[in-house]
């Protein structure tokens, strides 16, 4: 909360209530990290209970270098040429004030903040019927980055990494970081769920993992309880036969964004294999801020040290730990909900729309993206066409799969709307005939 007293403070109130006056923004010129250094300082208060144990901190982030004697880190910067005598009016401790600077910016486990992959590990089990623990679980830089310590730690060079097409596209760039090759599975195109037999057909000994988008980016579709199953059986059989570990990984950005009543799976109930990658930039709105987890449960193949080495890779990889505000950000925000009915007026009018004019499209049950046939083989000229009436679409062969393409409708309803004026000269160039 931002309070409208010029005078330069902050403080952590009960219930982990932050709140900064504006003229802590005003005295830093609103640098950013300057002021995350502020958020983060008031996070550890209420993390460590300081404002219960203490009655209500009213800390002055001017205060925290001369309350302690000049003895911190990072966040410390901010508090230069302040007058100490403030300290004495906010009940302030140079115990707290050391605790609360030092845990904000310090190194901390490179799996994350225990106390913040306990709460996943509780939320997760609250909703889906899981048994995690913290352990199970590593924060990552987003899901790319989780992605990037998966790999990082199952594969070896020449190994196979199986998608469902179409997918992902930067996939195929994960698994080259690790000289390993992708193999595309087709789908049928009628409801674009795998085409199961292709996906058994070709699946090798040299099959480390298989990833599966769910909801899918980009078509939207949402792969059914039998598909699961029938994925998992397959898996399962060919373990035995070729005497291999075969990782499923599900990379789930999109899990909350489910429309029609269609329900979230969690795909560690029916492959024992199975990696989870997870994203908040989607249910949450922080595409910027790159942050996710990872969960390893305890029935995978070689648990612990999957564990370890995924932890381990997110040192050799460079992100050393997943960033440290964040995390503790999204620990409060589990039970946030994704405004569902924003996203799914825009599918509806977008999806009736479009049919209406005669495009053909595959009805999306989750994610924000709309998959649709290109009136021509060659999807590139569409694309070209529909840019002439300032429409802008992704071609399917970015995502392994030509002659379709990929609308995003995460934006307003107005714009969704308006939109269909440009489409019905679209659909006119194309001949396309509009539904009566």
């Amino acid at each position: 909360m931002c309070i409208r007293d010029r005078s330069f403070n902050a403080f952590c109130a009960l219930g982990h209530n932050v709140s900064v006056n504006i003229g802590a923004f005003e005295f830093v010129n609103y640098n950013e990290e300057m002021l995350a250094a502020i958020i983060a300082h008031e996070m550890v208060h209420g993390q460590k209970n300081h404002s219960l144990n203490g009655a209500k901190k009213k800390l002055s982030v001017d205060v925290v270098l001369a309350s302690v004697g000049g003895e911190l880190g990072v966040g410390s910067i901010i508090a230069a040429n302040v007058v100490a005598a403030h300290a004495k009016n906010s009940g302030i401790t140079k115990k707290n004030e050391w605790e609360a600077d030092n845990i904000s910016f310090e190194y901390m486990a490179n799996a994350g903040y225990e106390e913040v992959r306990e709460a996943i590990a509780e939320n997760l089990n609250e909703r889906f019927g899981t048994n995690f623990h913290g352990k199970n679980l590593i924060m990552t830089v987003g899901a790319a980055g989780g992605l990037n310590i998966i790999f990082k730690t199952i594969l070896d060079p020449g190994n196979e990494v199986m998608v469902f097409a179409p997918y992902f596209g930067e996939y195929k760039s994960y698994a080259a970081n690790f000289d390993a090759k992708i193999v595309e599975v087709m789908p049928n195109e009628a409801d674009f769920m795998p085409d199961l037999a292709d996906f058994e057909r070709k699946i090798t000994k040299d099959t480390r993992a298989v990833i599966i988008n769910n909801p899918n980016n980009p078509t939207g579709v949402v792969y059914s309880d039998v598909t699961l199953k029938e994925i998992a059986r397959i898996l399962t059989a060919k373990e035995e036969k070729f005497g291999t570990d075969i990782y499923l990984i599900s990379d789930e950005p999109y899990r909350e964004l489910v429309y029609d009543g269609v329900q979230e799976n969690f795909l560690t109930k029916y492959y024992k294999d199975t990696l989870v990658g997870y994203s908040f930039s989607k249910s949450l709105s922080l595409p910027g801020e790159r942050i996710g987890y990872v969960v390893v449960p305890d029935e995978a193949a070689d648990s612990a040290e999957l564990i370890e080495g995924i932890t381990v890779s997110n040192r050799t990889l460079g992100f050393v730990n997943a960033p440290s505000l964040i995390q503790k950000a999204v620990a409060e925000c589990l039970k946030e909900k994704t405004n569902l009915e924003f996203y799914d007026r825009n599918r509806i009018a977008l999806y009736e729309g479009l049919t209406k004019l005669g495009f053909t499209c595959i009805k999306p049950q989750g994610a924000f993206y709309l998959w649709l046939k290109s009136p021509v083989a060659k999807e590139e000229e569409f694309v070209e066409a529909a840019k002439k009436y300032h429409l802008i679409l992704v071609k399917g062969s970015a995502f392994g799969y030509g002659g379709y393409v990929r609308l995003a409708y995460c934006t307003s309803y107005e714009t969704v709307v308006n939109s269909m004026q440009a489409f019905a000269k679209l659909a006119a160039e194309y001949g396309l005939k509009a539904a009566e």
